[in-house]
């Protein structure tokens, strides 16, 4: 094999201290280099994998939350809408016995208007009689006078 390599021009020798320097070389690197990078790139993974799972997770909880919002605001709307109705509905009773209040009130001005209106109308009456009789009197009186000359 010796002139096998001598006709190539290689040195055997030089080939085997090249070998044993590739393979200690190999074996350095391997320890202090690949190991260690592929020890973090494991790590890495490993964190993302969480970091992954975590997402997930959270996605998950958000979509929970965003139903319980939902719900959550679909009861406070529900229950908005029906304290507007109470509210409407009392306010259109208030309105309406307010109104009764009202036509009360002005019934009873009507009415106390039409009695002050009759006690008016009756004075006058009265007056107007107590004038009448007066001028009758005055009439009488005048004519009885008339005569007597």
């Amino acid at each position: 094999m010796e002139p096998l390599l001598s006709v190539f021009g290689v040195n055997w020798k030089l080939l085997l201290a090249q070998g044993i320097n590739f393979a200690l070389l190999l074996a350095i690197l391997s320890y202090f280099l690949y190991k260690p990078v592929l020890k973090m790139i494991d790590e890495r993974r490993e964190k993302i994998a969480e970091g992954v799972k975590t997402a997930e997770r959270a996605a998950r909880s958000l979509a929970e939350a965003q139903k319980k919002g939902d719900g959550i605001m679909g009861d406070a709307s529900r229950e908005a809408e029906a304290l507007v109705k109470t509210a409407r509905a009392r306010a259109e009773e208030k309105g309406a016995e307010i109104v009764k209040s009202a036509e009360s009130q002005a019934q009873g001005v009507l009415a106390d208007a039409a009695a002050r209106a009759e006690e008016a109308k009756r004075l006058a009456i009265k007056q107007s009689e107590k004038e009448i009789t007066r001028a009758a009197m005055l009439a009488a009186e005048k004519i009885l006078k008339g005569t007597s000359h």
